[in-house]
């Protein structure tokens, strides 16, 4: 009974530490976000908004100054970043990418692991979006 649960323990260890250390490959996460209308999804949420090249470049300087947040590839140069985030405690990423295609701006969060992510990336881009219209 001892060993059984050494084991579990063991692998619930493992399993923490591949979602905190899982590597994030851009050919998987950096893709068009293929936005074609404001979407809430269990697994994370869609968005578009009218934006110039301003509007996109101080959306990804919001976007970078979040705790925890990364760039996983891209640059407003090249109208297309992707960010990990990851929560606090567990580090379990959720993946945003931004694209700036003539006037409009696609933002699609997602998470990377489960199949619902409770609603926090919505409360984040919406969080994002509303930093956007204040500074703006």
């Amino acid at each position: 009974m001892k060993l059984l649960f050494w084991l579990i323990v063991l692998a619930a260890i493992g399993a923490l530490a591949w979602i905190r250390l899982a590597p994030s490959d851009p050919a998987v996460w950096h893709v068009d976000p293929q936005v074609t209308a404001d979407q809430d999804l269990s697994t994370g949420v869609r968005r578009r908004i009218e934006g110039d090249d301003a509007t996109f470049a101080q959306l990804n300087g919001i976007i970078l100054a979040t705790p925890r947040t990364d760039l996983v590839a891209g640059s407003p140069d090249e109208d297309r970043v992707t960010y990990v985030t990851r929560s606090k405690w567990f580090g379990f990423p959720d993946y945003t990418t931004i694209q700036h295609e003539d006037d409009v701006i696609e933002l699609w969060a997602r998470l990377r692991f489960g199949q619902s992510d409770m609603g926090v990336n919505r409360a984040r881009v919406e969080g994002w979006l509303s930093r956007l219209d204040g500074e703006g």
